[in-house]
């Protein structure tokens, strides 16, 4: 008997093209820690060179260090080998740790949000299609968001876009939990049924392939998403399956 399918994805990368948004609030926030990174010097050419180096970035709040290494002429491909040693020289000079980022990059959307949430709406568009495609898989599969970014801003989106999911099957940042840990949850949730997990970074999939409880999902790399050449070359080789974005949620 075929088996019923259920849907984890990720979302920024995945379901939503936030990188425009990302960049500009970790611009503002890093305002806020070097004041010489004033709101009237981004521009269109940090921006583009944000979304350049995008894939090296795991979670919101590490757009604000990013923003700053782009301000400070770094190059894009130093940036996305060397991310994680920028980000601890960063957080030294800053004086400041990863909570006190997450909380300013948070804080920093939600002033953004409360004066003009149009605005910010708009910059956090839907990947072509996408919207008509959950609105149709809510009427044949039960699907999750699992994501690094916080609840109430991927609640907001979907609501924007006339999409309904329950709070319960949103799974972001404040479970303070890996994803491959919210993976086995849902997992033991639907222990009959096949798992897909839709995830735009590479090394987010090498985790779960890693998890001997995860071994029965089935992998896909969103090749619309935030990634390389290089990475999609070797989910390849790694034997996850390379995702277009015509295939994405087809009934299978």
């Amino acid at each position: 008997m075929k088996k019923s399918m259920i849907y984890a994805l990720d979302f920024d990368g995945v379901i939503c093209d936030s990188a425009l948004e990302t960049a500009i609030t970790g611009w503002k926030a890093a305002g806020q820690l070097w004041p010489d990174m004033t709101e009237d010097r981004l521009s269109k050419q940090l921006i583009d060179r944000f979304r350049r180096v995008r894939p090296a970035i795991e979670t919101g709040y590490e757009a604000i260090l990013a923003m700053r290494l782009i301000d400070r002429e770094e190059e894009d491909n130093a940036v996305l080998s060397g991310f994680e040693r920028y980000k601890q020289n960063l957080l030294d000079e800053a004086g400041v740790d990863v909570e006190f980022l997450k909380k300013l990059f948070g804080d920093t959307r939600d002033n953004w949000i409360a004066a003009d949430l149009s605005n910010w709406i708009s910059v956090n568009p839907l990947f072509p299609n996408v919207a008509d495609k959950l609105k149709q898989l809510n009427e044949w599969a039960t699907w999750y968001v699992v994501t690094t970014k916080q609840e109430r801003f991927v609640s907001q989106i979907l609501n924007a876009n006339e999409i309904e999911l329950s709070g319960g099957n949103i799974f972001g940042l404040e479970r303070n939990r890996s994803k491959a840990d919210t993976l086995i949850e849902i997992l033991e949730g639907h222990p009959n049924e096949q798992i897909y997990f839709v995830e735009d970074r590479l090394p987010a999939l090498l985790s779960v392939m890693t998890s001997p409880k995860l071994q029965s999902l089935k992998l896909q790399l969103a090749d619309w998403g935030y990634n390389t050449a290089q990475d999609r070359q070797e989910a390849v080789r790694k034997g996850i399956e390379l995702l277009c974005i015509e295939d994405f949620l087809k009934d299978k």
